[in-house]
């Protein structure tokens, strides 16, 4: 089983969205059971708490289901976790350091958008401070990146749908 793990920094917004988003093309490709997906924060500030509420009504726009509640990056992901991936710099950096605290230097992280041809490096923007149009945003960042990492990880893996 391939386990994925989507981490941003409070685990309401970004991350639990890339989670829905993964799961429903998993889904749709037959391929539920090669996969595990989680998401997680960097911080501890909404361990508990269901995501944002315009999280979840985008998803629910996108026909989506969201099962989540926040929870922090903790040692365990680095050892279980085959895909650790980050939503911007921030986060990775984040990550880095904890896989060093964690003592998981050989680990790789990796940032969500550098799945794309011509957006590497480039943060999925946390909207969590703006409007709606915010959450639509990044529900077609999240959506493009998670195809082409889909696209990447069936290549390596030899998964043939």
């Amino acid at each position: 089983m391939i386990k994925v793990l989507f981490v941003c920094l409070g685990n309401i917004c970004r991350s639990p969205l890339a989670e829905a988003i993964f799961n429903h093309k998993i889904q749709a490709l037959g391929l539920s059971r090669k996969f595990k997906s989680d998401s997680a924060g960097t911080s501890d500030y909404h361990i508990g708490e269901l995501p944002d509420e315009r999280t979840i009504q985008c998803a629910q726009r996108k026909g989506l289901k969201i099962n989540h509640r926040g929870r922090q990056v903790n040692r365990t992901d680095f050892r279980d976790f085959d895909y650790i991936i980050a939503m911007d710099e921030s986060n990775l950096t984040n990550l880095e350091s904890l896989k060093e605290k964690f003592n998981f230097p050989e680990k790789e992280v990796y940032l969500m958008r550098d799945f794309v041809t011509g957006w590497e490096g480039m943060p999925v923007p946390d909207p969590y401070y703006g409007g709606e149009e915010g959450f639509d945003e990044i529900y077609h960042i999240l959506d493009a990146s998670i195809e082409s990492f889909l696209r990447k990880i069936k290549e390596v893996h030899q998964l043939y749908v």
